[in-house]
């Protein structure tokens, strides 16, 4: 479920706004000509994902007023992992009661860090989808652009605007981003600075960019603990960002496309009780991880690995935020993440299982003995019943020493389930890079 951090942003920001082992090739290499390096990395030139984030819509009683644009550019700041020549742009409707209407997208580089939007000079380019730089996006389609040339280093940010022309309600967003992004008046995409009327910690009708470089995408599946909740905005804190720098460092061309999901369950989509206070929240947790599996995983570009991180919420949301006839067994889980390995396999798409973190004593009702004894079960199995490729032992890494069963207060954001800054480092230190060679 989402924290009450970013419950307070959810609320701010409308309001505002009213104002294993090796690898080997998989069945991707036959869409081209396989090259290895030195180091026995196999990759293929072609794109590759370097972004991401899942959409959601909204829920029908939100905290406070829908966003709504018109005659307004977004400008997103986007963190990349890897690196090309070309980018990509994805952008979706998918949510959307009628066409999505984009008067004109721009992206460049970014100048600077931090919450900053300022762009690099000689960086901004138009974005065109099927040669048109004015479009329509159906209702719930997403729609790909066409190829834009821009070199993008490793590790570089992106500046990404829409210009809305039209009375746009949003319905269609990663309600979580970390990062501050900013709403200015007119169409404002090829300005190197804006000024905002509001800020938004969310990504709107944006979800998608990928590089064109030879290598492979990571693609991480899981809840807010991957999508980065609890650590700081504008720092790129969240552990598969972590994960990217190490790869980068290490030499392995691999982008990560982070499609976690703050409240999202493995086995189950949103369910509030009706009149309850979920109804303002739940429909951000997003699809479950087996509806979602095809569009956030197998449809990224590049995918040649996922790692799942995906149950927490199956166990703590029944009685909490879910009914307790959603309640699940160990055996639920444990077929569900079969389900996502086989559909994995059959896309040619190595599957890495990742261990649930400890949360005994958590503030949002998670923990029980039974709970604990089902986690107990799921990370046994994870660890030892040889059906995922590879394994990251995440409880083990982030255990406190005095008690396995919690989170390691070194690693605690303050809820007890939620890692803080330190504990995602600890997350991206805990992955053997050799599961993505």
């Amino acid at each position: 479920m989402p924290t009450r951090r970013e419950l307070l942003a959810l609320t701010s920001g409308a309001a505002v706004t009213a104002a294993a082992g090796l690898a080997a090739p998989t069945a991707a290499h036959a869409a081209g000509t396989a090259h290895q390096d030195g180091d026995g990395d196999w990759t293929i030139p072609g794109w590759i994902a370097t972004w991401a984030a899942a959409p959601t819509t909204i829920p029908p009683n939100p905290p406070s007023a829908p966003i709504v644009l018109a005659n307004q550019t977004v400008r997103h700041v986007v963190h990349c992992s890897a690196g090309g020549d070309e980018i990509r742009i994805r952008v979706t409707n998918e949510f959307g009661n009628g066409p999505l209407r984009l008067g004109a997208v721009r992206v460049a580089l970014r100048a600077g860090s931090g919450a900053g939007t300022a762009t690099v000079p000689g960086t901004d380019r138009r974005v065109t989808f099927s040669n048109q730089a004015e479009v329509r996006i159906p209702a719930g389609s997403p729609l790909i652009s066409d190829p834009v040339r821009l070199r993008v280093p490793p590790g570089a940010d992106l500046v990404v605007s829409l210009y809305l022309p039209a009375r746009t309600p949003v319905t269609t967003l990663a309600a979580f981003a970390f990062q501050d992004n900013v709403i200015a008046d007119g169409d404002v995409t090829a300005a190197r600075t804006v000024t905002p009327v509001a800020r938004v910690d969310q990504y709107l009708f944006l979800s998608g960019v990928s590089v064109r470089d030879r290598g492979a995408a990571i693609v991480t599946l899981g809840d807010s603990i991957t999508n980065g909740a609890n650590t700081q905005n504008n720092l790129n804190h969240r552990w598969p960002d972590l994960l990217a720098a190490r790869l980068r460092s290490s030499g392995l061309r691999r982008g990560i496309a982070n499609v976690g999901i703050s409240g999202n369950r493995l086995l189950h989509d949103p369910n509030p009780a009706p009149g309850s206070d979920a109804e303002s929240f739940a429909a951000y947790f997003g699809h479950s991880g087996l509806r979602r599996f095809d569009r956030d995983v197998i449809a990224q570009p590049g995918a040649q690995f996922v790692v799942v991180l995906l149950g927490v919420n199956d166990l703590g949301h029944p009685g909490t935020v879910a009914p307790e006839s959603e309640t699940v067994t160990a055996d639920d889980l444990i077929g569900g993440h079969r389900q996502l390995i086989a559909r994995a396999h059959a896309a040619g798409i190595v599957a890495i299982g990742a261990t649930i973190l400890p949360f005994k004593g958590d503030t949002l009702g998670f923990y029980t003995e039974a709970n604990e004894r089902k986690r107990y079960v799921l990370n046994r199995w994870i660890r030892s019943g040889g059906e995922y490729d590879g394994v990251i032992d995440f409880d083990r890494a982030m255990g406190d020493p005095a008690d396995p069963l919690r989170l390691n207060p070194a690693y605690d954001s303050g809820d007890h389930l939620h890692p803080n800054d330190a504990g995602m480092a600890a997350m991206a230190d805990a992955v053997p890079l050799r599961l993505f060679k």
